[in-house]
């Protein structure tokens, strides 16, 4: 039985991977039953975990009346494949848009913002760093040295290249430039980031085809 299990998953990557040849219908028959799978695992999941637990069992059990209220707006978003009564959805959906708006703002600020402000507010020059330096002089305290002095003019630079309101010429353009620059590599670095990441799903479906199913390895 494991092993017709793990047929069938061997069977379904390899018809995403035909992908890779062309489109062809052992590809769709994958892709929808993925979505399929995935779209009921999610349903489950959302009602076991959040719908029972949060809305509909303190609703029957009569300790919060007031979840009337969400439970109305969630039959609602249904309206919309009726087409007389599809304005209904428009309510609930004002609702989700307003208050996860809210919610992603004071999200944003504390966890993105105030904390990369903060990070950018360092001493030109470290003392423990420039200590470490006349101590024991080298490539790597030499780095830890010169890593505020590049955070801080890298940093000055980007701010500069978003400043529109003066031409980017002479010496502000080269600092421009230089910001620029620095935003090249830091979206390189994403970008590589996000290919390291696809690489690593690749070589575990490969894995799993090579030792789990055929026991190559």
């Amino acid at each position: 039985m494991d092993f017709l299990w793990l047929t069938i998953a061997a069977a379904a990557t390899l018809a995403i991977f035909s992908f890779l040849y062309k489109d062809n219908p052992f590809y769709k028959f994958a892709e929808h039953l993925f979505v399929g799978i995935a779209s009921g695992y999610v349903v489950v999941i959302e009602y076991y975990n959040v719908f029972r637990p949060n809305l509909w069992d303190p609703l029957t059990a009569g300790s919060d009346f007031w979840l009337i209220i969400p439970l109305i707006l969630g039959i609602f978003m249904f309206t919309r494949f009726f087409s007389r009564i599809a304005w209904l959805s428009r309510w609930s959906m004002a609702v989700i848009i307003g208050t996860y708006s809210g919610l992603a703002v004071i999200g944003f600020t504390e966890g993105d913002l105030l904390n990369q402000v903060r990070a950018s507010l360092v001493p030109l020059i470290s003392t423990e760093a420039a200590k470490k330096l006349a101590s024991d002089p080298g490539l790597f305290t030499f780095l830890d040295f010169m890593s505020n002095p590049l955070l801080v003019i890298g940093f000055i630079c980007i701010l500069i290249y978003f400043f529109f309101s003066k031409e980017h010429q002479g010496t502000y353009g080269s600092l421009a430039k230089i910001g620029t620059g620095l935003l090249m590599i830091g979206f390189g670095a994403g970008y590589g980031y996000t290919v390291m990441t696809r690489m690593a799903l690749l070589f575990d479906r490969l894995f799993f085809l090579c030792s789990d199913w055929l026991h190559l390895i």
